[in-house]
């Protein structure tokens, strides 16, 4: 554990796909065919909290949708990007214009598109219920599932590897 949550000190940029990771993978068409999709509010806290610790963070998601720039605006993310199949491009695009490098990047993401990415960061996550061939090349597994909370984790392991998980909990409890 000690070695994950000093990788996790090293991140100074998030990055997350969305189905199955911030989503739980689901994607429901009502009766006009708008699609929906589920996202976990304890996630949504755990991305404010990254920020807080001046942590960036980033969506890369291979489907293009409008509820994705919603709640990325609701959460603070920095960097959307959708519609790009090829993860590790989109990072390296987005790179390009950051002083940050793949070292200094951590990636969760559940499925084969997203190994390329996951193999080239510094800190590699997924959840619970990933496909095998991901799971068995991350630093990281939660212990939760996607869209039930597995970000936060990823996030409170990164706020104790920035040596602000105490400072940032004792906002939220009397002494």
């Amino acid at each position: 554990m000690q070695d994950l949550i000093q990788a996790a000190g090293k991140v100074k940029l998030l990055v997350l796909d969305v189905d199955g990771i911030l989503s739980n993978s689901y994607i429901i068409y009502d009766g006009e065919e708008i699609e929906t999709k589920c996202f976990n509010v304890k996630d949504g806290m755990g991305i404010k909290a990254v920020k807080w610790a001046g942590v960036k963070t980033a969506i890369i998601t291979g489907r293009s949708s409008p509820m994705v720039n919603k709640r990325a605006k609701e959460m603070g993310i920095d960097y959307v990007i959708q519609g790009r199949d090829d993860k590790l491009e989109a990072l390296n695009q987005l790179l390009l214009d950051l002083p940050i490098s793949l070292e200094q990047c951590a990636y969760m993401g559940d499925d084969l598109p997203d190994i390329k990415a996951l193999q080239s960061v510094g800190f590699s996550a997924t959840v619970a219920n990933a496909h095998a061939e991901v799971l068995s090349r991350v630093m990281m597994v939660t212990t939760r599932a996607g869209g039930e909370g597995a970000v936060r984790e990823v996030c409170d392991l990164i706020l104790k590897g920035h040596g602000k998980y105490e400072q940032y909990i004792s906002q939220y409890v009397l002494d």
